[in-house]
């Protein structure tokens, strides 16, 4: 959420950056006549208090000289007051709740280094690593190749659940376990990240806090009762809750958290995209990175775990791109987005594998976690990060596609085969 009084003082820089972001600019017209309403019902109400201060001590000395009839009017004086009070109190508490919702709707402002554009087509790409391997036949592509190994179901995944849903089997299954275990090992050893399990329902207020809500309602499955759970979209909203309400203390910046976790989603409006295979499922599996820290380390640390996701397709020896979105592509809650794609050499096209995003104070503040720089100091609030290490799902195909032979059998990548048992090459 952003800073009232930052947009209060900074109504011109804040509308430029949400037309950078083809966000609606007449919120700010709604925002600056419900502060003008705010302001003004709480320097009535304020102003009312001091009167009714000041007769309070006008009564106190009538009646200690004994002008009861006098103490009297002006009692049922101050009486008035205190009901106009409590109705500018009342339409104070109403601007306040219509203020926060506004805010709530609000996106982040973009970081200034982001590129300014329209969409994904002004995106700049930034690094490569690694070379598309030159296939001597025509690669296939991961449900052909799963499909035929016996290790991907989608057939009856959709007789058991529907559309967008599959089962993995055999090495398929193991394949998928060895990739959450090699990610976790890497990202506690060698990056230092505590491993986390977190619950798989959140509460709506968890959901706020992470900017599901109010916005991405429909893309959330809800659990039907009356506690308001749903199926998380990303470990995100769990871990990065994990500190909301509290106070840390500096010494204990930066908190690193790696976890693992199923994720739910409906994929609201995105059908006829991806529809073929693995891509976009409504249940897949992340490792996800999440980071708390100080804010002038926030830009620093978020290069940091973009390297730390990057980390993971270099040992698997898998080519990618990393590109940093334009003010256009951003998602609502970042400041500024990095997205790493894979090479799919069946698409023959980089496809996203990672989104790691620096939130700066903006979950922080929806969330009110805070930190003191020393004791007795004023709380801040924390910048939160955090990023896909990876996608596992995704990481599955690139495997498949990347390390496909010409009979139809995987090679197993080195890094994997102690999590697979030794296997070294899936086969019929």
């Amino acid at each position: 959420m952003l800073d009232l009084i930052y947009v209060r003082e900074n109504l011109d820089a804040v509308r430029s950056a949400f037309a950078n972001r083809n966000f609606p600019t007449d919120a700010l017209d709604t925002f600056v006549e419900l502060d003008a309403t705010r302001r003004r019902v709480n320097g009535e109400a304020d102003a009312i208090n001091q009167q009714r201060n000041i007769a309070s001590k006008e009564i106190g000395a009538m009646m200690q000289a004994g002008h009861h009839d006098e103490a009297e009017a002006k009692k049922a004086e101050v009486a008035g007051l205190k009901d106009k009070q409590t109705e500018l109190e009342q339409q104070r508490d109403a601007a306040d709740a219509a203020m926060r919702e506004l805010l709530s709707g609000l996106p982040n402002l973009p970081a200034a280094d982001v590129p300014i554009g329209k969409d994904e087509a002004d995106n700049k790409e930034i690094r490569r690593w690694g070379e598309p391997r030159e296939f001597d036949f025509e690669p296939r592509d991961h449900v052909d190749l799963g499909t035929d190994l016996g290790i991907l179901d989608l057939e009856r995944a959709t007789k058991i659940a529907g559309s967008r849903f599959a089962i993995l089997n055999g090495a398929g299954a193991r394949l998928e376990r060895a990739l959450v275990n090699f990610m976790l090992d890497v990202q506690t050893t060698e990056h230092g990240y505590s491993e986390t399990l977190p619950p798989f329902l959140v509460n709506r207020t968890a959901l706020f806090g992470t900017n599901q809500l109010p916005k991405f309602e429909e893309d959330l499955f809800h659990i039907k009762d009356d506690r308001g759970f749903a199926l998380i979209p990303t470990a995100e909203v769990p871990v990065t809750n994990y500190h909301s309400e509290e106070i840390l203390d500096a010494s204990e910046l930066p908190k690193r958290y790696v976890a693992y976790t199923p994720c739910f989603r409906s994929e609201a409006g995105s059908y006829g995209r991806d529809t073929r295979g693995l891509i976009r499922q409504h249940q897949f599996e992340k490792v996800e990175l999440v980071k708390l820290c100080m804010p002038e380390n926030s830009e620093e640390e978020h290069e940091k775990l973009t390297a730390n996701a990057e980390r993971i397709l270099q040992l698997l020896e898998l080519p990618y791109r990393t590109i940093v979105l334009s003010t256009g592509d951003m998602g609502f809650g970042a400041k500024k987005t990095y997205d790493i794609e894979v090479w799919l050499p069946s698409q023959k096209t980089f496809r996203e594998i990672s989104s790691c995003s620096n939130c700066g104070d903006f979950q922080a503040r929806r969330m009110n976690t805070r930190f003191r720089r020393a004791v007795g100091a004023k709380p801040e609030f924390v910048h939160t990060l955090n990023g896909s290490g990876l996608a596992v799902g995704r990481t599955w195909i690139a495997v498949l596609e990347n390390y496909q032979q010409e009979d139809g059998s995987v090679v197993i990548p080195e890094v994997l085969r102690r999590y697979m048992n030794g296997l070294e090459r899936i086969t019929t």
